[in-house]
């Protein structure tokens, strides 16, 4: 390997393990704000302690998360300083934003929420987890901007070799940022209902707190119903605006070479990328063309007619991501993410009208299922960016020409490494403090009233 491919590697790993964190953070930052309000329009001292117990999750992953995404800011000087130079102009802005605007309104009220239980009223305290939550779902837009630039830049001009901003606004309201944006969000919810789910299905496999984590498990399987339909939702127009946008990437997710109308939609394929054709492809009729275009018969390009279009575009060159890559990413993707769905589906119908499974089975497959929005999301992020080669920056970077000038391969190999190593560890660190938080159960509260299940409401 050449120092591209390694720098490409490091970046690769440390950002897929990074993304492992936030989707849970931002979703759980809701759904912590949620259940305190619940409580605090109830009194019922379960929503209490349920808040009590997913904050403390919530704080560990939120902490975690903060860690391991300080190292995405250093790679980009450190094995992208091309790419840094060329559109730091432009990168840095929406980053800036939300450094200085997001970050601070979420790290600065999250501490008020962790220190101000006792010391804030409760209406204060209250807003304090809302505020959060909202900074941390403006952190993701403002860093989805700044992705989606890359993705179909807008809002700049080329000056003395470099891309220099001309129009914030236009950055932020990118048509790619802008089906994106949810996208990701009901991803995050879907990844956090799912974790509730299984914890919430370890407690009752095991008949501890059950009516807590009753409630809690019924939350959980509605916000990942939802979620999902909006995932499906989002996802179909992100795909429309992928085939207006990349549509090398689109083509290269169906493995579909030449130009076609009524293009159906691949489910398995084995591919000649050689000779640029399929020796075979089941696929669903008409599929593809309504995912793409929103009509049966609407025509999709193919890999060998974008490619030689690119050509004359600019420039002698292969355009063509690694297919298989894109190709099995993307069904890995959906394949995921609709089981998380299956799951979230199954167990409301097992717990209709206030009954729990009867058989442990759904129990054990709900812990296994944690990791489904985990595999969907790192399969859509690979896939996202796999897509896009070989541009950095689509149509004006192309990614060999952004890595850092200078450096050798050992300094990358030796970093590459240092950081799997370092994140070794720190996935150690963090699966034992959840495992051990998780065991240790819901804080207990005592009970202010006769009524076991109600404390009195909050006074303001």
């Amino acid at each position: 390997m050449d120092v591209l491919d390694l720098s490409r590697w490091q970046f690769g790993i440390t950002t897929v393990y990074h993304f492992l964190f936030v989707p849970l953070t931002i979703g759980l930052s809701i759904l912590v704000a949620g259940l305190q309000t619940a409580w605090h329009r109830t009194g019922k001292e379960k929503y209490l302690k349920l808040t009590k117990f997913w904050g403390k999750l919530f704080l560990i992953n939120f902490a975690m998360g903060v860690v391991t995404g300080i190292v995405q800011e250093f790679q980009f000087g450190m094995n992208w300083s091309d790419y840094s130079r060329f559109v730091g102009d432009v990168f840095g802005a929406p980053l800036a934003m939300e450094g200085l605007m997001a970050f601070f309104l979420e790290s600065t009220f999250l501490g008020l929420w962790i220190f101000g239980w006792d010391r804030l009223s409760p209406r204060l305290h209250l807003a304090t987890i809302w505020v959060a939550a909202i900074g941390t779902n403006i952190s993701a837009y403002f860093i989805l901007a700044a992705n989606s630039w890359m993705q179909h830049p807008v809002g700049y001009r080329i000056n003395n070799g470099r891309a220099e901003l001309t129009d914030i606004w236009a950055v932020l309201t990118n048509s790619t940022t802008l089906v994106t944006f949810p996208h990701v969000i009901f991803g995050a919810f879907v990844t956090a209902g799912a974790f509730v789910l299984g914890v919430s299905a370890w407690f009752l496999m095991r008949g501890r707190d059950v009516d807590l984590f009753r409630t809690s498990a019924r939350f959980a399987m509605v916000v990942t119903m939802i979620s999902s339909i909006g995932v499906a939702f989002s996802g179909h127009w992100q795909a429309q605006i992928m085939t207006e946008q990349q549509p090398m990437k689109m083509a290269a997710a169906e493995a579909l070479w030449e130009d076609e109308r009524a293009a159906g939609f691949s489910l398995f394929a084995v591919g000649d990328v050689e000779n640029g054709r399929n020796h075979i492809n089941i696929q669903i009729p008409y599929g593809l063309s309504l995912l793409a275009t929103d009509t049966l018969d609407g025509e999709v390009e193919g890999i060998n007619d974008i490619q030689a279009r690119y050509e004359r575009q600019y420039g002698p060159g292969d355009y063509r991501p690694v297919v298989g890559v894109a190709y099995w990413t993307f069904r890995l993707m959906i394949g995921f993410g609709m089981l998380a769905a299956l799951l979230a589906l199954a167990g409301l119908w097992l717990t209709r009208r206030g009954r729990l499974p009867e058989s442990r089975w759904f129990y054990r497959v709900a812990l296994v299922g944690i990791a489904l929005p985990f595999a969907a999301n790192t399969m859509g992020w690979i896939f996202t960016e796999v897509g896009r080669q070989p541009w950095t920056v689509f149509g004006i970077m192309r990614t060999a020409a952004a890595v850092s000038p200078g450096v050798d391969v050992a300094e990358v190999a030796i970093t590459l490494v240092g950081f799997t190593l370092a994140y070794a560890i720190l996935a150690v660190i963090e699966i034992r403090l959840l495992l051990k938080f998780i065991r240790i159960g819901p804080h207990e509260q005592p009970a202010l009233e006769s009524d076991p299940d109600a404390v009195p409401a909050p006074s303001y």
